[in-house]
């Protein structure tokens, strides 16, 4: 379906997913020959193939055909609320297997994989700011799913340059509204009297999406294998404090109400990371503060 180029070529998983379209932007402007996975309902194009990571066989086909230099796998279920447990494991942990098999497999092999994990999996850490060496503690099946692929990607760490993420909260413009934090700018885009959220002291080491792609980028390039890195602020904010920093930007007050349903029995309250390591392997990162974050959000 795709011809190659004399530009290396990067294979995105989720490319039509939120960080998948600013990741693939990014990859584009650096001179890089992008091409995408999709929902396997995806109609195919010049670069985005319709292929579900549960479809062992087409997998191998595409990955075969693709011929990848670099990989960053984004496909998820990303939501932690999502109802649908079973889905979790089977995408997370099998989707991501049956890819790393075919990778394997290819005839020609990449330079890099990024497998983009979470935070999550670090759960309540008693730790002020939690660096890559802070024992797994999931809180739920979304952190556990992570996990349980984090430990099984280790076995393909001898044929593949397998270097794997942990990015903490983060968000943008074109972040759907289920998230938490697009939701709180929608209410107030759209100038609602009230919101109702759950527990408002929880607090999340929050970053802008560009902020993550551009690590992701740095490190599909410096390739460090078989490393964890986070990807994060080293700054917690609560949900208390967003909502001051929206009123700011909004010019106006709203009444938040705090609904009981809202609130998760195995809630994570804080997170918060260090980045030191991913300095260190690919350089300062600019930081992009929240407040500026959130009015690019406002705006658009």
């Amino acid at each position: 379906m795709t011809v190659l180029s004399d530009k290396p070529r990067a294979l995105i998983t989720g490319i039509n997913g939120f960080t998948g379209r600013h990741l693939a932007a990014r990859l584009l402007s650096e001179g890089y020959d992008v091409v995408g996975l999709a929902q396997s309902d995806s109609e195919n194009s010049d670069n985005v193939y319709g292929c579900d990571l549960l479809d062992a066989e087409h997998l191998r086909m595409v990955v075969d055909e693709a011929q990848p230099d670099v990989v960053a796998h984004l496909a998820a279920i990303s939501f932690v609320a999502h109802s649908d447990v079973e889905s979790i494991y089977r995408t997370n942990v099998v989707g991501t297997r049956n890819l790393l098999a075919a990778l394997a497999a290819s005839r020609h092999q990449p330079a890099s994989v990024l497998l983009a994990s979470s935070a999550n999996v670090y759960g309540n850490a008693r730790v002020d700011a939690i660096d890559e060496s802070v024992p797994f503690n999931p809180a739920n099946d979304y952190a556990v799913s992570k996990v349980a692929m984090e430990y099984m990607a280790r076995q393909w760490m001898s044929d593949l340059p397998i270097v794997i993420t942990r990015p903490f909260n983060y968000t943008g413009v074109g972040q759907a509204d289920r998230f938490l934090l697009p939701k709180i700018v929608k209410h107030f885009k759209e100038g609602k009297e009230a919101i109702e959220l759950g527990n408002l002291d929880v607090a999340r080491d929050f970053s802008d999406v560009r902020t993550v792609v551009d690590a992701y980028a740095r490190l599909l390039e410096a390739s460090p294998s078989d490393e964890a890195f986070n990807i994060c602020s080293g700054e917690a904010t609560s949900l208390k404090q967003v909502i001051q920093l929206m009123e700011d930007i909004s010019g106006y007050e709203i009444d938040v109400r705090v609904n009981p349903a809202f609130v998760r029995a195995s809630e994570v309250k804080r997170l918060c990371g260090s980045n030191a390591k991913l300095v260190e392997a690919v350089g300062a990162i600019e930081p992009i503060s929240l407040k500026d974050t959130l009015q690019r959000m406002y705006r658009y």
